[in-house]
């Protein structure tokens, strides 16, 4: 076992060699024609300068290549809009990380084949997403569920019983499903919501039909839920526009645990199948 003071001189280093790699981008590292103890600020500033629009052009040249394996050939391309492949290019310059990449050639590839399903606004959100909230996005999608017919995803965190006699025999009208016992803390949601993929705040539908069927499409399965009676509805979290437009990309993380904790919750009020 290492010795503290030998711990300590390891991360002093390396976070010091982590500082000098930093100084390569700022144009302060010496090559073998330049040497920056040398070189004027301008000439330093131009090797800075020099050292971005390189890695910037690796940037898209990485983008690019994922496209094409991305984009099939049996199917016929249309024209991108000149503004919009301007700005797509303008921001995906600037991603740096080989996951969020991946994300990127995902939207070229979707435009190429179908263009206007990823406007400039969703492609200025990404720019800013950490590879952190990437994971907690495809967290939320794989407990997100369309209900019915509609298009809209939604987080169901529970339901609530309105009315009737039955609500005067309980001590909580709410029913809570506890998204922070299934990695979906209420942190993570702000973080959504801060992001820009997540509405703030909790929704509720309006009331369930009594014995009508409910089917909640989950990504790869279905829950049919029937309402035991006329005073239910549920509660959710919906996302934005622009994560509704990522979830069409983003592979979701499907989490059992939770759906088969909302079948055993649920069936007080609903007969499930």
């Amino acid at each position: 076992m290492e010795s503290s003071a030998h711990v300590e001189t390891h991360i002093e280093m390396s976070a010091r060699k982590k500082v000098l790699r930093l100084g390569r981008l700022l144009g302060l590292a010496s090559e073998a024609d330049y040497q920056p103890a040398n070189a004027t600020v301008l000439d330093r500033a131009h090797m800075r300068q020099r050292k971005q629009l390189e890695q910037y052009q690796r940037n898209l040249e990485a983008i690019y290549a994922m496209t094409l394996s991305y984009t099939p050939s049996d199917v016929t391309g249309a024209e991108l809009d000149a503004d919009w492949i301007h700005q797509f290019f303008a921001m995906a310059e600037t991603i740096h990380n080989h996951t969020m990449q991946d994300l990127w050639a995902r939207i070229l590839a979707s435009e190429i084949v179908q263009p206007g399903n990823f406007s400039l606004r969703t492609l200025e959100t990404l720019t800013k997403l950490t590879l952190k909230e990437a994971h907690i996005l495809e967290k939320a999608l794989g407990m997100a569920a369309r209900l019915n017919h509609e298009s809209r995803l939604k987080l169901i965190s529970g339901y609530r019983l309105s009315g009737g006699i039955g609500h005067y025999f309980r001590k909580q009208s709410h029913v809570n499903l506890g998204l922070s016992n299934f990695g979906m803390p209420y942190s993570n949601l702000l973080t959504l919501v801060d992001a820009g993929l997540l509405h703030r705040g909790e929704f509720e539908t309006g009331l369930l039909a009594p014995k009508s069927a409910v089917e909640l499409h989950f990504p790869h399965s279905t829950i049919t839920l029937k309402p035991k009676s006329g005073h239910l509805l549920f509660n959710y979290y919906r996302l934005s526009p622009v994560g509704e437009e990522l979830a069409a990309l983003v592979a979701p993380k499907i989490d059992d645990a939770y759906l088969s904790a909302m079948r055993a919750l649920f069936a007080k009020d609903f007969s499930i199948s």
